[in-house]
């Protein structure tokens, strides 16, 4: 009877002892996560299928991050369809324009993500809530129609693939080298369609906002989820956070001989500063092979390191200098925004010729805030870099922590960050 953590939280939401990957099961969803690009197509669906009602107006959260504030007439539409729909469904929670941010850092800020739940969200960083030990994954809008109506989905069960942190992090190395240097070394299809499970000692050592960098980016070696177990990082976060309901959520472990499909192990403290080169979150190098190359563009925030831990990291590196390259500074929610205020980080990147921006996506997908001319090269603490991710096809996206991304702006160029920290 031995499973994983994916597996016991699956067979509990399909109220099943036990399955295993492969099995198909129909799991009740615990939250649904509702943006402004994919769920306009869900209400759509649901209206020509005359379906005129919510599963439970309580489990959906809502936000527009995409394109916010509205960039075009196109995404003024789109907010204004996802405001009707959350009003007429008396959605309780809906955050609106003001109190919007970023999906993904916004959903565990304000207490609505909790261990042993299922979470499913119309993004495909949704992988993101796994790091407080729930299965989370991203479907597409019709799927999202289907569990906005019913609170259920059809799922197979994924094989879980695990990776074991060993050693601590050295200076000026953060966990989005660490989940850089995993995708670099199993591919963007290394994980397809498996759970992900980070364990081990350097865990220890990470914030939640550092699991969960590492958590968001599963999905960029194909993997269905990226989890990370319960421990008392999890609880503190969870105890500061959650609104209601503090101490009812169930938590799971996975067996000490449950089957994993393969086991990687990484010595966190042998890690460098990672750079992803275009056109794939794979195309991971150290600093070292990559140092002095020119930068036009550098870009902090995302669903990926946008919270105030990783503000405070490029504040740091930034203070008391100029940077040397248009550079812009986004925080991924508003209580973030209000928070580097008060912490007086914004003075710093003011002293430093930044762009702050409210809390948007917007750059991410290259729909505003940031958008790459052709020839222009960005690095940039976001998670995609394909061709034309942030602009122009010509244009060119390096993936990086906070640090390297600061410690870049600064000299116009890709640098180790470690000279700085």
């Amino acid at each position: 009877m031995s499973m994983t953590i994916t597996e016991k939280i699956l067979a509990a939401a399909a109220r099943k002892n036990k399955v295993e990957p492969g099995d198909l099961i129909d799991a009740k969803i615990d939250c649904i996560m509702c943006h402004d690009v994919t769920t306009p197509a869900a209400i759509s669906m649901l209206k020509e299928k005359g379906i005129d009602k919510v599963f439970d107006n309580e489990k959906i959260v809502v936000t527009p991050d995409h394109f916010q504030p509205a960039k075009d007439i196109k995404s003024a539409e789109l907010h204004k369809r996802l405001d009707d729909w959350a009003k007429d469904k008396k959605i309780k929670n809906y955050y609106p324009l003001g109190r919007a941010g970023v999906c993904h850092a916004l959903l565990p800020e304000q207490g609505h993500i909790r261990p042993g739940e299922v979470i499913v969200g119309g993004d495909s960083h949704t992988c993101t809530y796994g790091a407080f030990a729930a299965f989370s994954t991203g479907i597409g809008s019709t799927d999202l129609a289907a569990a906005i109506a019913t609170g259920n989905l059809w799922f197979k069960v994924p094989a879980s693939m695990k990776f074991v942190l060993n050693g601590k992090l050295s200076k000026g190395v953060y966990s989005k080298d660490v989940i850089l240097d995993v995708i670099a070394k199993i591919g963007t299809d290394g994980a397809l369609y498996r759970a992900m499970e980070f364990v081990g000692p350097a865990l220890k050592y990470m914030s939640m906002e550092a699991r969960m960098t590492i958590t968001n980016m599963a999905i960029e070696a194909g993997g269905k989820n990226g989890i990370i177990g319960f421990d008392d990082t999890t609880k503190q976060y969870l105890d500061e956070h959650l609104k209601s309901k503090k101490t009812d959520y169930k938590v799971y472990q996975s067996d000490p001989d449950a089957k994993y499909e393969s086991v990687l192990e990484i010595d966190c403290s042998k890690l460098e500063p990672m750079v992803a080169f275009p056109h794939l979150p794979s195309g991971g190098k150290k600093i070292g092979d990559c140092a002095g190359l020119a930068m036009n563009q550098a870009y902090i925030g995302s669903c990926t390191n946008g919270r105030i831990e990783d503000l405070r990291i490029a504040a740091a590196i930034m203070k008391g200098k100029k940077v040397a390259i248009r550079t812009i500074i986004v925080p991924a929610t508003p209580e973030i925004w209000k928070q580097a205020m008060d912490e007086k980080l914004f003075d710093v990147f003011y002293a430093a010729n930044c762009v702050i921006s409210a809390p948007t996506c917007g750059a991410c997908l290259g729909g505003f805030m940031g958008i790459l001319a052709a020839t222009e090269r960005c690095v940039s603490t976001t998670n995609r870099n394909f061709v034309g991710r942030m602009g122009s096809p010509k244009s060119e996206v390096y993936l990086a922590s906070p640090a390297t991304a600061a410690a870049s702006a600064i000299e116009g160029k890709l640098v180790d960050c470690r000279k700085y920290v």
